[in-house]
């Protein structure tokens, strides 16, 4: 018995994904009438089409996924559209890792305030949040999404045209290497079947990315962005004008000033609590993806065939190109999703790395106070300010500080071994 349909990204963490697809195998199953709309970039128009299918027919739960994997490719596609609007980054963006999404430079971009920042973030939550509750009215068993990933188009600068520059896979190219530059070749399709076990997967992944947004907009960080938005937008509404009257620099355009402003930045991640109930939903958010992910591997387990698979078991085949899932890697998965629930619940505490007699050791491992831990469930629940130096030098996490059941290290390296070096490659691709 087959499961059903998908999984996302992070803007970015989807396409990371789609650099590891493999081979050029071709899914049986006729054409997905969502299909030819993400193929040609259609975005808008697959959604009104996918609506109309889930109106005329309720049941069809293909046409219900498909609809929540549209919304999902539209909240990533507003975030990229409203960046290119104020000219994220520019000519800048191949110097900077995990930030090379192939936005076109905008040569006429609209001046960005810290309201307008925020309001882009919340844009980002609000069609996040549209998907997931598509999604959750998914009956995932009936679900079978066969999609040709790598050929998907996404509009990033909002010009209404459609080109190979902005397919999946070129993305996921520029991504993983900035010298590929404009040269854009035909996108490898790799098709995918996606099924039951992957409809929780992108909703995991949806409170993923909404978890990290709210965590953005719990904060006041208005006095960084003032000072040192520069380095990442060509206008900026701020007090210290002088900054923008520099111009880019010779190395990507960046220039040796922007060495003080690096500086700066760091110097400024100092921020004020001033919407604590943000926290409270960050925290929902990431306790919703491990049990998402539970459910998603209770559906990958009890499957019996082996066609285009998304995220294997231990006895298919996958399409993720040097990635083994083996019983070992599946078992420090459930292993680390236990140790997360119960780091997110407070029933565990994480290391302290102060009030160790002695001070701190030399050595590889993290240095751990023996008698106290750090409850990170009350760092959402009573978020107080944010201040990176005192947060490392310990004194700010004070009120977090607790007696009682500290992670183990040696049990957490022992489930790090499972993974073979790849815990963060296997983490964006589980979810």
């Amino acid at each position: 018995m087959k499961r059903s349909v998908l999984k996302p990204f992070s803007g970015c963490l989807l396409v990371v994904a789609v650099a590891h697809l493999t081979g050029q195998a071709t899914a049986q199953d006729p054409a997905a009438p969502v299909e030819s709309f993400l193929l040609q970039g259609k975005l808008a128009d697959g959604a009104a089409a996918m609506q109309k299918l889930v109106s005329d027919d309720p049941k069809d739960q293909q046409a219900r996924f498909s609809l929540g994997v549209v919304q999902f490719f539209q909240a990533i596609e507003g975030l990229g559209q409203d960046q290119y609007r104020y000219g994220l980054l520019g000519g800048r963006s191949r110097a900077i890792p995990f930030m090379r999404l192939p936005i076109p430079e905008n040569p006429e971009p609209d001046e960005i305030s810290y309201q307008k920042a925020r309001a882009l973030v919340q844009r980002l939550v609000d069609r996040l949040t549209k998907a997931e509750q598509t999604l959750t009215a998914v009956t995932p068993d009936d679900v079978r999404l066969p999609l040709k990933l790598g050929a998907v188009k996404i509009d990033l600068d909002g010009d209404g045209k459609h080109t190979n520059a902005e397919t999946m896979w070129h993305i996921s190219q520029v991504l993983q290497n900035p010298r590929v530059g404009d040269n854009v070749a035909p996108p490898k399709q790799f098709p995918i079947v996606f099924d039951a076990a992957d409809v929780p997967w992108l909703q995991g992944y949806c409170h993923a990315l909404s978890a990290v947004a709210e965590i953005v907009l719990a904060y006041d960080w208005q006095d960084q962005f003032e000072r040192t938005a520069h380095l990442f937008y060509p206008r900026v509404d701020s007090p210290y004008e002088f900054l923008a009257t520099e111009g880019p620099g010779f190395f990507m355009s960046f220039g040796p000033q922007n060495i003080l402003d690096l500086i700066a930045w760091l110097h400024t991640i100092n921020y004020e609590v001033v919407e604590p109930e943000r926290m409270h939903k960050a925290l929902m958010h990431m306790e919703t993806v491990i049990r998402l992910s539970r459910v998603s591997w209770n559906f990958i387990e009890a499957e019996t065939d082996d066609d285009h698979e998304w995220v294997p078991s231990a006895d298919q085949t996958s399409v993720m190109k040097g990635f083994d899932v083996g019983r070992d890697v599946i078992s420090g998965w459930h292993e680390f999703l236990d140790e997360m629930e119960s780091i997110l619940q407070g029933r565990k505490l994480v290391p302290f790395w102060r009030g160790i007699k002695g001070g701190i050791p030399l050595g590889s491992r993290l240095p751990q106070n023996p008698k106290i831990g750090i409850n990170v469930r009350k760092i959402f629940t009573q978020p107080t300010r944010f201040d990176l130096a005192l947060w490392v030098q310990g004194t700010a996490l004070t009120p977090y500080l607790e007696e009682a059941d500290i992670i183990s290290q040696e049990k957490w390296g022992k489930m790090m071994t499972n993974f073979r070096g790849n815990f963060l490659n296997f983490a964006l691709w589980f979810n």
